[in-house]
């Protein structure tokens, strides 16, 4: 008869096992619509400068969500100057900094990995250098007994869960990066091919057996998320989306306490967790997605302004009044006519010395042409126009879609 571990009797749920087919409907969907947004994210080409504004957004993000979660006061405001090596704190917030810092170097060196294609598998080994990264220089504020990188000799109580037993924490460790790192288990059917599929699922997964096995004295949930991280940018998940986990967890931190303590309490249903997981993991992409989106509606506009004002090519005036039609288009409130000749500094050395009847004509001329419409006493850029661009769908999610872009235009 074959011994069994303590922790078989002590926390059944830790399986590794996950019958797929009984997943909910609604979790599937949320999948499907993950992988089709991070393709059209990740094909969608943007600006240099978009680009570079969308990992810095979201690596801020991700890096002050993992943070936060545990008690990090720092502001996203100052996390991105943390980026950029400009934050100051004083002497008594120098740990928040430091512990901010090292998700950044985490998420830095991960990212490093992918560009030079050099994504290490998981490993025991991985996940104890993330854990003593996210606790590097923090030793004096650690719980007792616990040490960066090395599974906790003492029992890891946290509220009133308690953590695997200690001597087989190694073990579950191991067994869980075998579970991983299988490409399709015997247990998951049906998805091959599927590989931001799998990654989410796994990655999710992964995050939950972390919290269960709490093998560390401290920093278990950063490493969680270290590892969520890592493994949807394995995948081939965009970097500013490897984030949205994170950012979502801590959106919602009570519902993502809740939920993990549910995942254990109903004896290992995993399902709610995912489920919870992936809807906030779509919502961000759809956000992501807009910023996308709202660049390319610029570019349309830019296009159509050129081609309703072509006849003036030219000219000064047709200078003025594309520069107009251009920057009205990112401004979401009405702009007087006292402001025009003013709005930018190029539309204010085309004005020069020209008088206000000069302005007038200009803002009547681009309304005639249904670049510009009145808004009470100021004027908008009627970027509505190229909602009839879009494709003619009875649906409506698509319907919400122009909508939304109806209100923002296209800043």
């Amino acid at each position: 008869m074959v011994n069994k571990r303590e922790y078989e009797k002590t926390h059944p749920w830790l399986s590794f096992r996950l019958d797929l087919t009984r997943a909910p409907g609604p979790m599937w969907l949320w999948l499907g619509q993950a992988s089709a947004l991070c393709w059209s994210l990740g094909a969608t080409p943007v600006s240099p400068e978009t680009r570079n504004k969308m990992h810095r957004l979201w690596l801020a993000k991700g890096v002050s969500a993992t943070t936060a979660i545990e008690g990090n006061t720092l502001t996203e405001e100052q996390v991105r100057a943390q980026i950029d090596g400009e934050l100051e704190v004083p002497q008594s917030h120098a740990y928040l900094q430091t512990e901010v810092q090292n998700i950044l170097d985490a998420c830095s060196e991960t990212l490093e990995q992918v560009r030079a294609g050099q994504v290490p598998d998981l490993s025991v080994d991985l996940i104890k250098n993330f854990n003593h990264r996210v606790l590097n220089g923090l030793e004096e504020f650690l719980e007792d007994g616990a040490v960066p990188g090395e599974i906790s000799e003492r029992n890891v109580v946290v509220a009133k869960y308690r953590g695997a037993p200690r001597r087989d924490c190694e073990y579950l460790l191991q067994r869980l990066v075998d579970w991983i790192n299988d490409d399709i288990p015997d247990d998951w059917p049906g998805i091959q091919g599927g590989e931001v599929v799998m990654a989410l699922i796994k990655s999710a997964v992964a995050h939950l057996y972390i919290a269960w096995i709490h093998p560390f004295g401290d920093g278990n949930g950063r490493t969680a998320r270290l590892i969520e991280f890592l493994l949807l940018m394995r995948a081939g998940v965009p970097s500013p989306a490897a984030h949205l986990l994170s950012n979502h967890y801590n959106e919602t931190r009570l519902r993502y306490y809740q939920e993990l303590k549910d995942a254990s309490g109903t004896g290992g249903d995993v399902f709610p967790f995912l489920q919870y997981a992936f809807e906030g993991f779509v919502g961000g992409l759809i956000r992501q997605m807009g910023d996308v989106q709202g660049e390319h509606m610029q570019l349309v506009w830019q296009s159509y302004v050129h081609e309703r004002i072509e006849g003036e090519r030219a000219t000064v005036t047709w200078k003025r009044r594309r520069a107009i039609a251009r920057a009205l288009a990112g401004i979401s409130r009405p702009v007087s006519k006292r402001e025009i000749s003013e709005l930018t500094p190029a539309i204010a050395k085309l004005y020069g010395d020209k008088s206000d009847k000069a302005v007038a004509r200009d803002l009547s001329k681009l309304v005639q042409l249904g670049l510009l419409r009145r808004d009470g006493k100021g004027y908008r850029a009627s970027t509505e126009k190229l909602l009839d661009f879009l494709p003619v769908v009875n649906d409506q999610a698509a319907i919400q879609v122009k909508r939304s872009l109806s209100k923002r235009g296209t800043s």
